[in-house]
């Protein structure tokens, strides 16, 4: 049975490798997937890397079992999207020169703690308007150059991690806009590479290439390709590249409307059509990246969010087994609002121990682990207004809604408490995998389907419900102000 035209796109997560056919609808006709993780670097053990044949070996494998039955003349293109930052040396054959130095590896960090010896970091920030992270692509060249000056001579090009298997599919070399803005080395404003941050650490424009357009056809599927994957030969490999910024396109974010990817961490980012990048976006973590579409930046924020409410599952509700999450919205559900003073100063991460952690205050005598479960809710969302206050700000527009997506859009209590603190209606959109998704919508303009993304995005339906402001909006105005 024909089941329409179908886009192929393969994704690189930190936790899985997969692979989906979706069509034109937008609905997922198949999936496969693998586990994905680092591995020791062989050079330095003590440091972690990406096993690139690995990935790519069981990309394959996905892409094998998505395909086998489905009707290869319904196949009109193939993408990729990944994490950002990461990518690798190659030579002009196509020899990788040097693993892929993973974000998790630390050995950046005083790359980036040291790099106002090449450029103050101010400068740095309001020419890239990145936020200054040990993981940035500028600290793993730079660490390259330190450390295997010969490696960076007799490169050819730096590869970001989607542009290595757009390569192996196509013998294509080229890179996209989306991932090159996740790497400290381009201008915000110009929407490319940057010359003066370039020249600052010694590096020529060749070695990344001309920046391919998300929708771009960079060339075609080869015949070894073909065989490995299982897709047609010749059809269309397709520019699309950073995972979040996909995400925030396929869930059908209008401009300036914000979008909460709910996590592990939280990502709160918005379509602008101006940004700011100064000492205040600085201080208050604003980093700004590319959007799919020209003329457009991505301004976001992100803390970590689920990752504190697993803690407190793991720690405080052990007997509740697979009910875990449901048991503890019930019952922090019969909570009111402010928890009955108990507060949670959300810091939960590695790095944040050197400066105080996250802390729980408030408590007495007759304080429970419902209440401090429903105060991570409320200091969360606290959280998430401070972020779209900041995002307000430096984009210039006012919130009418926020659109939440990902594993934490499925809390309705979190939502309903969101909206309540925040002051605006949250949105939860039905769609699943928006990242690659969104990545579809550009194989389907780059097809012909659709005159731009934003036509083909307007061909797939979306189910939303919609969490209004409450009665418990003026509580929590007299509780947090």
């Amino acid at each position: 049975m024909r089941e329409g035209k179908t886009s192929i796109v393969f994704d690189c997560g930190a936790t899985n490798v997969k692979v989906l056919a979706i069509n034109e609808k937008g609905e997922i006709l198949r999936s496969g997937s693998f586990p994905n993780n680092t591995q020791p670097d062989p050079f330095y053990p003590e440091y972690r890397i990406w096993d690139v044949d690995e990935i790519w070996n069981k990309m394959c494998k996905a892409s094998r079992e998505v395909t086998a039955d489905l009707d290869k003349e319904d196949i009109i293109g193939v993408s990729v999207t990944t994490f950002g930052v990461d990518g690798a040396l190659f030579s002009r054959e196509g020899k990788m020169l040097y693993p892929m130095i993973s974000w998790q590896c630390e050995r950046t960090t005083p790359v980036m703690q040291g790099i106002g010896k090449y450029i103050p970091v101010e400068k740095l920030y309001r020419e890239s308007a990145l936020l200054p992270f040990n993981f940035n692509t500028i600290n793993k060249i730079i660490w390259l150059k330190e450390n295997k000056p010969d490696l960076v001579e007799k490169a050819h090009m730096w590869l970001f991690a989607p542009s290595i298997f757009t390569w192996m599919l196509s013998g294509e070399m080229k890179n996209d806009i989306t991932m090159a803005g996740t790497s400290m080395l381009t201008s915000a404003s110009k929407r490319n590479l940057s010359p003066s941050i370039l020249k600052s650490i010694n590096i020529e424009p060749g070695l990344l290439g001309g920046l391919a357009e998300p929708g771009d056809i960079i060339g075609h599927v080869n015949s070894d390709a073909a065989s490995l994957t299982g897709l047609p030969e010749g059809i269309p490999v397709v520019a699309s590249g950073h995972d979040t910024q996909f995400a925030v396109f396929g869930s059908g974010a209008g401009v300036n409307q914000p979008v909460l990817s709910s996590g592990t961490w939280e990502i709160l980012m918005v379509r602008s059509r101006k940004y700011m990048s100064g000492k205040e976006q600085l201080d208050n973590s604003i980093s700004t990246e590319m959007d799919p579409v020209p003329g457009l930046y991505n301004i976001g924020n992100q803390w970590i969010a689920s990752g504190m409410l697993e803690w407190a599952g793991r720690n405080m509700f052990p007997e509740c087994g697979e009910e875990l999450h449901q048991k503890m919205i019930a019952m922090a559900a019969e909570v009111p609002p402010g928890s009955n003073g108990v507060r949670v100063i959300p810091r939960f991460f590695e790095e944040s121990r050197s400066t105080g952690g996250g802390q729980i205050t408030g408590l007495g005598m007759e304080s429970t682990r419902e209440e401090i479960y429903r105060a991570m809710l409320e200091s969360l969302s606290l959280r998430l207004r401070e972020g779209m206050i900041a995002l307000e700000k430096a984009g210039g527009f006012t919130t009418d809604n926020i659109l939440c997506v990902g594993g934490g859009s499925k809390n309705r209590l979190w939502n309903q408490i969101r909206a309540d603190i925040t002051g605006v209606p949250v949105t939860v959109i039905d769609k699943k995998e928006t990242t690659m998704l969104g990545a579809a919508m550009f194989i389907m303009y780059a097809a012909g389907l659709a005159s731009s993304p934003e036509e083909a995005r307007e061909m797939i339906p979306f189910k939303t419900e919609i969490f209004e402001p409450g009665d418990n909006f003026k509580i929590y105005r007299e509780i947090f102000g």
